[in-house]
């Protein structure tokens, strides 16, 4: 809805694929034209063909196979007619796998460590491919934490309050995080700016163990700071997804986010985003 908002303000006329009847309303109001379709479904698709210069794409692969499908039956409606000038998707960083700590920009090779990831990396590799195809501007945006104080699951007061724990010092991983905000802006740029098959990571300039983080907003809440446990105890409380997330840490360099797309920071820091 933020992207949908931003764009209205540029003077677009904007089309948003939703499956959702009961979400008609909330885009209308956005400024965008609802497209009832499924990318489940690709024959659901067909009105999409030729409709569009610029494409966001932010839906997130099936939970289960190999393959992106979701992407796959979206590029085939778009190779119809007239295919878009320009695309932008919405990546994870998690196709980086373990980085154990490292700082390192986009030139990075990818080496996904779950399911989840590598169905990332293969719809990457098809809308890089659909680019040099077409020769459509496409940008993979890997993105990594959105977190927004409105945003559903997206602040940590949730978590905080019901006392969930985090990994010890010894044991924990650096994390990631863009505002949702700035995370708008920075696909907004990137329909006008982005170069040709290019990757950027649209983090903020946060580095924080994840255990820190948590600290942080815990302070800025007035809420009490986490517990903090052994990763061996983590196996016993957490979930599969929720120790995926505590195998992997990295650091991300966002020089290209700030140089190439030009998109300034409205909260370059975590402490400001979580106050905001």
């Amino acid at each position: 809805m933020r992207v949908l908002k931003l764009l209205r303000g540029r003077g677009w006329q904007v089309a948003a694929l939703t499956s959702s009847p009961g979400r008609h309303a909330a885009l209308r109001e956005a400024g965008a034209l609802p497209l009832m379709g499924n990318l489940d479904r690709p024959e659901t698709l067909a009105r999409l063909a030729g409709w569009a210069d610029a494409v966001l794409h932010l839906a997130p692969p099936p939970g289960e196979g190999a393959e992106d499908r979701r992407t796959a039956n979206l590029l085939h409606v778009l190779a119809r007619r007239t295919p878009p000038r320009r695309i932008v998707y919405a990546s994870t960083t998690g196709v980086y796998g373990d980085c154990a700590g490292a700082r390192f920009d986009e030139t990075r090779a990818v080496a996904p460590a779950t399911a989840r990831a590598g169905r990332r990396v293969d719809a990457e590799k098809q809308l890089r491919a659909f680019g040099r195809r077409f020769g459509a501007a496409v940008t993979i945006m890997r993105v990594p934490g959105i977190y927004a104080g409105d945003r559903e699951g997206g602040h940590p007061r949730e978590r905080l309050a019901a006392g969930r724990p985090v990994l010890r010092r010894e044991d924990d991983v650096y994390t990631n995080h863009i505002h949702a905000d700035d995370l708008a802006r920075a696909c907004l740029l990137a329909l006008f700016r982005g170069l040709p098959q290019r990757v950027v990571h649209a983090s903020d300039d946060t580095e924080l163990p994840m255990g820190d983080y948590f600290d942080l907003a815990a302070d800025l809440c007035g809420l009490p700071r986490p517990p903090r446990i052994a990763r061996a105890e983590a196996a016993g409380v957490m979930t599969p997804v929720q120790l995926s997330f505590l195998s992997e840490s990295r650091r991300l360099d966002n020089r290209r986010l700030k140089e190439e797309l030009g998109l300034r920071l409205r909260y370059p820091h975590v402490e400001q985003g979580l106050l905001a």
